[in-house]
């Protein structure tokens, strides 16, 4: 629990006290009697800085980390261990399952994901302008991939914008200028006539498309579970790959020998029987599928790892899936490479990945403070000490407790 030296502030002030639950348990926080709440609090921690696990003392001024000694700060945790903000990598603010939703559903959406302790998202794709929460400081950030680019019914209603071949490389322009430095390809989805997983996109036009975006400044990803789409788009020089499932060896090591990353959104993939099984009377190849796919899913996300390719969390919340579950996906990828590897997954490496700011002097204060080392135990993580994005303090409100959110 967070450290207080005395019932007076370091300027002899009188402290009020609030205590709320958090995770199962309660903490308190400090502050001076008749400050402002919604002011900037002077901050200092002391414990261990993941992922070098090295002793650091620093503290939080007007939202920003320093590590100069600041009079007159409160100390919020002692020998804590303290972790970058976690970032999902692959979410999905202002959608859910009809489609785009309005700014108070959003807003709710955000506040979920970040009590859950995500500060930074890459919204893989929304049909919804969610640019206003840039101007709130207390959500987390978001760096935007514009709208889903697929073809005319041969994605989910309502989420894509959806164009013909033809027209892809305008559109990727276009979603490209929309973003902020990514553009999101569908790659891959089920054919009905075909009754199983077929490519959207002639390999022809896939590389004009990654091509285009390229020129526009952005990065371009897309979303794939057969094994032919992401052969195609990884062979075509895209820079991401969401899901995975159908990556074979020969994929693996050109995406490892190329950088190209993957967020297997394994929490997402846990889906894939219950969608099988909804096929299975009208499109029993692709239920079978499916059902493939999901079987070897440890298997075909371990050789990425053992192959060096850049793998980030991404829990795909926002469509089908609940916002908030990010542990949970964090929880799946220490299968695949250990509870370090998840945590740089869903941390510092993936901040890394997508030039945001790591807890260096003068950053932005995004953070996870927690009591014990959360390599040793991923409940840490459900359960932090505290939360600090932008340098607040956030209290999480009553009905997300508890961890896992399924809202």
């Amino acid at each position: 629990m967070p450290q207080h030296d005395a019932p007076l502030g370091a300027l002899g002030q009188p402290l009020v006290s609030v205590t709320h639950s958090h995770g199962g348990g309660a903490h308190t926080h400090h502050v001076p009697a008749g400050a402002d709440p919604h002011a900037l609090p002077r901050l200092h921690v002391t414990g261990r800085m993941l992922p070098d696990a090295e002793p650091v003392e620093f503290w939080i001024v007007e939202g920003a980390v320093t590590f100069e000694r600041v009079k007159g700060a409160t100390t919020l945790a002692t020998d804590a261990w303290i972790m970058p903000g976690l970032v999902d990598a692959h979410c999905h603010i202002g959608l859910d399952a009809h489609g785009a939703v309005d700014a108070a559903t959003a807003e709710r959406q955000a506040i979920i994901d970040r009590d859950a302790g995500t500060l930074l998202v890459r919204d893989a794709g929304s049909p919804a302008d969610t640019h206003w929460i840039d101007e709130r400081a207390d959500l987390p950030r978001i760096i935007r991939a514009g709208r889903h680019i697929a073809r005319p019914r041969r994605y989910i209603r309502n989420f894509a914008v959806e164009v013909d071949p033809e027209d892809v490389v305008a559109e990727v322009r276009t979603q490209a200028r929309r973003g902020d430095g990514w553009v999101k390809l569908v790659g891959d989805w089920i054919d009905r006539d075909a009754g199983d997983l077929r490519p959207l996109w002639p390999v022809d036009t896939v590389r004009q498309a990654i091509a285009a975006a390229h020129e526009e400044g952005a990065r371009v990803t897309a979303h794939t579970f057969d094994e032919q789409a992401v052969a195609e788009l990884v062979e075509a020089g895209i820079d991401g790959i969401e899901h995975g499932t159908g990556l074979d060896d020969a994929t693996i090591a050109l995406m490892a020998s190329r950088g190209v990353a993957l967020v297997p959104t394994l929490i997402n993939i846990e889906t894939f029987p219950s969608i099988a099984a909804a096929a299975d009377a009208k499109f029993p190849t692709y239920a079978a599928h499916m059902r493939a796919l999901h079987a070897r899913r440890f298997e075909t996300i371990g050789k990425a790892y053992d192959a060096g390719v850049p793998i980030y969390a991404g829990t795909d919340a926002g469509g089908t899936l609940a916002h908030g579950i990010l542990p949970d996906e964090i929880a799946l990828l220490a299968r695949v490479g250990g509870a370090e590897f998840a945590l740089g997954a869903a941390s510092w490496r993936a901040r890394a990945w997508l030039g945001a700011g790591q807890l260096t002097e003068g950053a932005s204060a995004d953070l996870i403070v927690c009591a014990h080392d959360p390599r040793a135990d991923l409940q840490e993580v459900r359960s932090p000490l505290a939360i600090v994005l932008r340098g607040r303090l956030i209290t999480p409100a009553e009905e997300h407790h508890g961890g896992n959110h399924r809202h």
